[in-house]
């Protein structure tokens, strides 16, 4: 069968304190020793090259040095893993093209808002300015989720925490089987934080929600 080469890469905004890493999946067993090693790289950030099957489908995450499991949340779509409560990525290997690559997208850089202003007033200004927001930063959502999610109208941080999870698995099942499988339980909590500005909150959030397989 013929192999493609894939790139795997974190951004240094999602390495953190973390010097190293493995990059673990169904391609090697989830085995810890046959771990592919991510390598930190001039810009920060950790990388790792592997050859798969063209036209495979595999899931994995990233285990980092410092003791967390990071999702790709440009990953092609998300498999829930109930036994954990966690969600692996999935990627889909291309079967014409010769190469791919995988990044996690970088969080844009957020400026914490003034202790003078209210959290609702900053949520304001970003959606005046932007018009949307960039709903990957919630954990268990990728692009090709957020791209179903404004579809339907929810476009901001704002509308997604008013949000009911049942209204979410809807919007899901209705996009069919390799979305249904997502359990948006926790999105819209999550969105409120965002909204509010709250990312410090929402990091300790996504950490606990990306506890150890």
């Amino acid at each position: 069968m013929a192999k493609t080469k894939v790139d795997f890469i974190l951004p240094s905004e999602i390495v953190g304190e973390a010097t190293s890493g493995l990059l673990l999946g169904e391609f090697n067993n989830w085995d810890y020793n046959f771990g592919f090693p991510l390598k930190k790289q001039k810009d920060g950030s950790l990388k790792t090259t592997i050859s798969l099957d063209a036209g495979g489908r595999f899931e994995y995450r990233y285990l980092l040095n410092d003791g967390r499991w990071v999702n790709d949340s440009n990953a092609d779509q998300y498999v829930h893993i109930s036994k954990y409560q966690i969600e692996n990525c999935v990627i889909a290997v291309p079967a014409a093209k010769a190469t791919a690559t995988k990044k996690v997208a970088a969080p844009k850089k957020t400026t914490a808002p003034k202790k003078a202003a209210a959290p609702k007033k900053v949520a304001t200004a970003a959606k005046a300015t932007t018009g949307s927001d960039d709903l990957t930063k919630v954990e268990g959502i990728g692009k090709k989720i957020a791209e179903l999610l404004v579809k339907d109208g929810i476009t901001t941080f704002e509308l997604l925490g008013k949000s009911t999870a049942a209204k979410l698995k809807k919007i899901l099942a209705t996009a069919g089987p390799r979305y249904s499988i997502h359990v948006p339980t926790t999105w819209p909590k999550q969105a409120k934080l965002a909204a509010a500005g709250k990312w410090d909150e929402l990091k300790k959030l996504q950490d606990e929600l990306n506890g150890g397989k």
